[in-house]
């Protein structure tokens, strides 16, 4: 199986252009700032998910790549390779998800990383995918107060149109964690939606959006999914202490764990920036195959 990770570094300035030419948005620090933390995701995969046959690394363009990055490891994918052009620049994470599947050379079982998902512990090819079915748990929901949760039942609405199911007045909701994902249910799933998934693109988010869950939703709701929790554990910056994630880190009683960024000071940043790096170097001291 391989895994997808996308990522954008908010301080790159030909990126801060691009935004600054197709929006009318200030940007949003804590969407798109780069925590330093990618080499310690991809270290944490080699030790702790050694089937992973291929990463492919997703950015908006070459300057978004980090320099450490070793491309004979890591397959680099742009925006447009997978994007239609007329949709692009997005600064949307939504348009992104919608094309993830139409990454060339792609394995059929393939996991969705957002940057800020860490591989703390061994884990297993059967934590994710068990004869040809998808792991992941699933809850329902029945109001949808914020665009974020709006996104997620539109998602489900679609998912549920195109198996041939009346829409429901709950919509689904995965773990918020890495996502196991077949290539063919998404290709499918594309084929069968394409206009309403071209219509929802835009460049920032927008209520209307669709998400991956819409994905996530179809498979589940096709018996392609067994609603069963991954081991793991979700910090927010603005939440936990930053001695209670370090603490974590150091000794952790999960496989995975997600770390949220937040809006916050500077200072606060850099303090925090600070004390993750020295932590994870601390635990994941050795490069992996992915560096130069």
């Amino acid at each position: 199986m391989d895994i997808v990770i996308t990522y954008v570094n908010g301080l790159d300035p030909e990126w801060q252009k691009d935004y600054e030419k197709h929006t009318n948005t200030p940007i949003l620090e804590k969407r798109f700032r780069d925590w330093g933390t990618l080499k310690y995701l991809m270290r944490g995969i080699e030790k702790n998910m050694p089937f992973i046959r291929k990463v492919h690394l997703v950015v908006a363009r070459e300057s978004q790549v980090p320099e450490w990055v070793n491309r004979n490891e890591v397959n680099i994918v742009l925006h447009k390779d997978i994007i239609p052009a007329e949709h692009l620049p997005t600064f949307n994470c939504n348009p992104i998800e919608m094309h993830l599947h139409r990454i060339e050379g792609l394995d059929e079982e393939y996991i969705y990383f957002n940057d800020d998902i860490f591989p703390l512990k061994p884990c297993k090819a059967t934590d994710f995918f068990v004869d040809g079915r998808a792991m992941l748990g699933m809850s329902r929901h029945l109001f949808a107060f914020n665009m974020f949760k709006k996104i997620c039942r539109n998602s489900n609405r679609i998912a549920r149109k195109a198996i041939g199911l009346k829409p429901s007045v709950c919509f689904l909701r995965p773990q918020h964690i890495c996502t196991p994902m077949l290539k063919s249910q998404c290709e499918e799933l594309y084929q069968k939606v394409e206009t309403e998934i071209i219509s929802s693109l835009t460049k920032t988010r927008s209520s209307n959006n669709l998400n991956q869950y819409m994905f996530l939703d179809y498979m589940y709701l096709k018996g392609m999914l067994i609603n069963k929790r991954m081991s793991k554990k979700h910090f927010s910056l603005g939440v936990a202490s930053e001695d209670k994630i370090r603490k974590y880190i150091v000794n952790p009683k999960h496989s995975l764990v997600c770390i949220n960024d937040v809006q916050m000071s500077e200072e606060s940043y850099n303090e925090i920036r600070r004390t993750l790096l020295n932590t994870f170097e601390q635990v994941l001291p050795e490069k992996s195959r992915f560096e130069l």
